[in-house]
């Protein structure tokens, strides 16, 4: 009964990410989404692209790696990608993270924790996929948005294109060449400056 206890904690931890307001709006809303619906989208789009994974993956483990990557923001809060890939950043969502793992038992804590750094550090064909498909939703909050965050944030066209280009090829060539058409769009369109 110890362990389901642990995990039980963990459940009600992680009810805080609800309360983490991310950077972009969904499409069609008004207001700000937050992380945990962040989660939610990735997974079910990871489950919908995975046939344009480059590789053969494991979309078991891609959904795990979803489902965790973002519990940090708990204690780190979301940040801008185009302007916050630093190393503070990422030892504040590093200490979250583990912070928040450590509560489930030993063993599980290990486990999630590795799958995380796996993601983090795109170590497999299944993180560099998770990583790729993390990135669409705030591209396309932006593209059907005017904008919204690249504007608020003053964020060029170049910083778009060479951080989504990276980190989409490297997980799904397909994926990113329908992006990158997207962001020509707007580009042309006058909403990515």
């Amino acid at each position: 009964m110890k362990n389901i206890e642990k995990v039980i904690n963990f459940m009600i931890e992680i009810e805080k990410l609800k309360d983490i307001a991310r950077k972009t709006k969904p499409v069609g809303l008004d207001r700000f989404e937050n992380s945990a619906e962040h989660s939610w989208h990735v997974c079910i789009s990871a489950l919908m692209l995975k046939e344009y994974a480059n590789e053969k993956i494991d979309i078991d483990k891609v959904i795990k790696m979803l489902l965790i990557h973002d519990l940090g923001e708990i204690d780190a809060g979301d940040t801008v990608v185009y302007h916050s890939e630093t190393k503070e950043v990422a030892q504040k969502e590093k200490q979250g993270i583990k912070r928040i793992l450590d509560i489930l038992p030993d063993e599980e804590a290990r486990y999630y924790f590795a799958l995380w750094d796996e993601f983090e550090n795109a170590k497999s064909a299944e993180a560099k996929f998770a990583r790729a498909v993390d990135r669409v939703p705030p591209l396309l909050h932006n593209l059907h948005g005017s904008g919204h965050s690249w504007k608020s944030y003053n964020v060029p066209k170049e910083k778009v294109f060479a951080l989504n280009r990276q980190r989409i090829n490297d997980g799904s060539e397909a994926l990113w060449n329908c992006m990158e058409k997207k962001l020509d769009q707007a580009v042309s369109d006058g909403i990515l400056k």
